[in-house]
């Protein structure tokens, strides 16, 4: 069976991948414990050693506003491992699955973004990610670059959960309600993965490489995602300080952060599904059936 390596096993993407690749090979899930992105030596040394024919790569430095003042440190997981796990990739004809982010984009366009479209990322983290996908397409590697956003599962840290903890404390939310983009679970982008790696195995010689979006279908902005996710803790009956008519709607210019927002984060899905078969589920299904996950 073909060995495939996950980074980033804690991850949401990289958490969700473990079950969705698991019948495609044999899976090696790293921890940071087993392969630290930030350490060159670490990444050559967990390649080495299990020497994957597919290596994918959801892990990241995340925290955007961190980044900004730790740039090095948001480079050297962003930019210069994807770049060593290309380059290992290639000399070992691998397979490298890599994610990226609509922060490549400045979020000014009027409609979707398609994969084409000029990068201009306004943030470190956006630049960051950037140099990874271009260092991977300069490393001669079989690669897949799979752009997403707005990323929520039951496991780690995202908006869904920050909403329902603080909808259960406090009495009023003031939610950003000029930037719109599609909530995509991670279990829909690890699905997809192992729909486009089936293929990948089945073909690799006839195989489309190349940078596709990978988001659920639809838009809406952060406040009526938040107004969303209340009313279906409304409809289950949790315990909550707020309704949603609690939930105020503020542009982002009265909420500032370090690092600049893409007012719009819509990618648009059309090659991904025209080229594999697929067609991406709305953004509302795959909210509520982690909302579900976190009620049981």
């Amino acid at each position: 069976m073909t060995r495939i390596l996950i980074t980033g096993a804690n991850g949401q993407v990289g958490f969700e991948s473990q079950r969705a690749l698991a019948l495609l090979g044999d899976i090696v899930a790293c921890h940071r414990a087993q392969m630290d992105l930030s350490d060159p030596a670490s990444i050559e040394a967990a390649l080495d050693r299990f020497r994957p024919g597919i290596i994918v790569n959801p892990a990241a430095y995340t925290a955007v506003d961190q980044a900004e003042t730790e740039p090095a440190a948001a480079a050297a997981i962003n930019a210069e491992a994807p770049a060593r796990l290309a380059a290992w990739a290639a000399r070992h004809d691998a397979l490298l699955v890599h994610y990226s982010t609509d922060y490549v984009f400045d979020g000014r366009k009027a409609g979707a973004y398609v994969e084409d479209d000029a990068a201009q990322p306004q943030s470190v983290y956006g630049q960051t990610k950037w140099d990874g996908e271009q260092a991977i397409r300069r490393s001669g590697a079989r690669h897949l670059i799979l752009r997403t956003s707005w990323v929520v599962s039951a496991h780690g840290n995202n908006f869904l959960k920050t909403v329902l903890a603080l909808a259960q404390q406090r009495q009023t939310l003031s939610i950003v309600s000029d930037q719109v983009g599609a909530p995509t679970s991670a279990a829909l982008v690890a699905d997809a993965t192992a729909h486009l790696l089936a293929r990948y195995l089945q073909s690799p010689q006839a195989f489309p490489y190349g940078t596709y979006h990978l988001t659920a279908r639809g838009e809406t902005s952060w406040y009526d995602y938040a107004r969303h996710v209340v009313g279906l803790a409304e409809q289950a009956g949790l315990r909550l300080a707020l309704t949603t008519d609690a939930i105020q709607p503020i542009p982002s210019s009265d909420y500032p952060l370090p690092a600049p927002r893409p007012a719009n984060s819509r990618l648009d899905c059309e090659r991904l599904e025209r080229t594999f078969g697929l067609l991406m589920p709305h953004w509302q299904a795959g909210v509520d059936h982690v909302f579900s996950q976190l009620s049981d």
